[in-house]
């Protein structure tokens, strides 16, 4: 498995939010790029990011701070956040984005996601994002009509090779993560999964390891102290 520690970024800052509310955000620091050297010191090899104001506006409003964190880090590099189009896509792959994560995208747009798998491969993903066992949209303030499941089903016939999971529910809350559905999912398909959303402790480390799935993002759990991401990396050994 592998540890994905996260940057979310607003206003070039690196942040957190709780269950996705923009107004319970705390920031954490004005230097990203400084958080992802840390975490690669503590032997991390991948980093997940999300674009919090890209989410809203559908555009690149922190590309700079994004390329300097792939720049001075090395490390491979996910981003997400409000990708709809190709010339978003290019511009994250162009400044050596290893992965692109499309969220609502994917749901409303069939044909811009296939267009992206045949253009780009496993450099796409999807964010399945679950709220009450439906697929959320829109920075998590809609439901779409698509069961988790289902969805994830229909994504691996279209050809994506990696989702990222996360239960809403759990996201920030420092409760644990949602093993059940990580096991369910790991063993109905056969793509990337990385679980996302409430990994707290060593013990959900542990678990999620012994589900043999792909990656595990750790958020709050970082900032917080409450889980080391050098004590995450050796817990995978």
């Amino acid at each position: 498995m592998n540890i994905f520690p996260a940057i979310d970024l607003y206003n070039h800052k690196a942040v957190r939010l709780l269950k996705g509310d923009y107004e319970q955000m705390t920031i954490y620091s004005d230097n990203p790029a400084e958080i992802a050297l840390d975490f690669k010191n503590q032997g991390a090899t991948h980093i997940h990011i999300v674009d919090l104001e890209g989410a809203k506006s559908g555009e690149t409003p922190n590309l700079d701070t994004v390329k300097n964190i792939i720049d001075v880090s090395g490390l491979f590099t996910e981003i997400g956040g409000g990708i709809r189009t190709m010339e978003v896509i290019d511009k994250y792959i162009e400044i050596g984005a290893s992965r692109v994560i499309l969220g609502t995208a994917a749901v409303s747009d069939e044909a811009f996601l296939i267009e992206a798998v045949k253009k780009y491969g496993d450099k796409i993903a999807v964010g399945v994002d679950i709220k009450d066992g439906y697929v959320a949209i829109k920075g998590w303030t809609e439901k779409s009509q698509y069961d988790c499941f289902g969805f994830c089903e229909k994504m691996q016939k279209i050809g994506v090779k990696t989702i990222i999971c996360t239960d809403i529910s759990k996201d920030g809350a420092m409760q644990g993560t949602n093993h059940e559905l990580y096991k369910e999912l790991s063993e109905k398909f056969d793509m990337q999964l990385i679980a996302s959303g409430g990994v707290s402790s060593l013990e959900d480390v542990k678990r999620l390891n012994n589900l043999g799935i792909y990656g595990a993002i750790i958020g709050k759990a970082y900032y917080t102290g409450a889980i080391s991401i050098k004590e995450a990396v050796e817990v995978i050994k």
